[in-house]
């Protein structure tokens, strides 16, 4: 990438810090619980009090379903993401990947990656994962793939030749959020620097010290040698998961054991380490702290 990150001047208000995609820093969202509509009023949703996210909790199959969005320019490497992530997961947990492309191999509509997994508590937690297209013509359809999404992971291409698309698209994705009532600052967000085996890429050193300069959690991934994906899966489920957890305690309300679950959820990946091991693989940001504060 040239002498300066993906994220360009600031316009919209929220405060900029430095350089690099680690300006944008998320905060937590604030939901509240409130009455859903459906069948037999046996689920509800958790939702902003901007009206913006939602995920949805079904009483009578105590199912939780939460949603994942990999996001990010044109052949950056979402739909690769999640094409290793169903190869590394176990045949019990994950459904059929579902993908649309066009003739040259880009994502038309969305991919969607179904996985399943039930807390020994008996809460079932369904992560719905999703990529959207990344071509600039395409922003329709991505704005309408971010709509509802819990946790956002931003792929950029690692290559510097590749800077401003994805300078565009994160850009993207801010307004798309804006459409829906959402900042940044309120979306559990990871970034992805993919592509780290290519030439003329950003170093892993530049791209640790522009990590720390902000809160972004900022992994470093090889999509197509399946490095780094369930890395940086992990860390987006884990900032999604201590949002909701903060602001609805799913733990007391439902016993939800979310050590145990994080660790079933590696293992299903086909991970040995510790999640903290895996979590600490993260170059920069808030993953850290909130290791320690769950025990893991």
């Amino acid at each position: 990438m040239g002498s300066r990150g993906p994220v360009g001047p600031d316009q919209g208000g929220e405060e900029v810090q430095g350089e690099g995609f680690a300006d944008i820093v998320p905060e937590w969202c604030h939901r509240t619980i409130t009455p859903g509509a459906g069948p037999w009023m046996s689920w509800v949703a958790l939702a902003s009090p901007s009206g913006g996210n939602e995920v949805q909790l079904d009483f009578s199959a105590r199912e939780l379903t939460i949603k994942l969005v990999y996001y990010g320019p044109a052949l950056s490497g979402k739909t690769t993401n999640l094409q290793a992530l169903h190869e590394a997961a176990d045949a019990k947990t994950t459904g059929r990947l579902m993908t649309l492309e066009t003739r040259d191999d880009r994502t038309l509509f969305f991919d969607l990656l179904p996985l399943a997994f039930r807390d020994p508590g008996g809460l079932a937690v369904r992560l719905k994962v999703f990529t959207v297209p990344g071509q600039v013509i395409h922003s329709s359809t991505r704005r309408l793939v971010v709509q509802g999404a819990d946790g956002i992971a931003f792929i950029a291409d690692s290559q510097m030749t590749e800077a401003q698309n994805s300078a565009a698209s994160f850009m993207d994705l801010r307004e798309n959020l804006k459409t829906h009532g959402i900042t940044l600052k309120q979306m559990p967000l990871i970034i992805q620097f993919n592509k780290r085996d290519l030439p003329r890429v950003r170093s892993d050193e530049e791209i640790a010290k522009l990590a720390q300069q902000g809160r972004e959690a900022v992994f470093l991934a090889v999509a197509t040698e399946g490095k780094g994906v369930v890395e940086s899966f992990l860390g987006l489920l884990h900032l999604t998961w201590m949002s909701l957890e903060r602001a609805h305690c799913l733990r007391e309300k439902f016993g939800f054991d979310y050590v145990r679950f994080m660790s079933q959820v590696a293992q299903s990946l086909g991970q040995q380490r510790t999640v903290r091991e895996i979590l600490a693989t993260c170059v920069g940001g808030k993953i850290e702290p909130f290791v320690t504060e769950v025990g893991l």
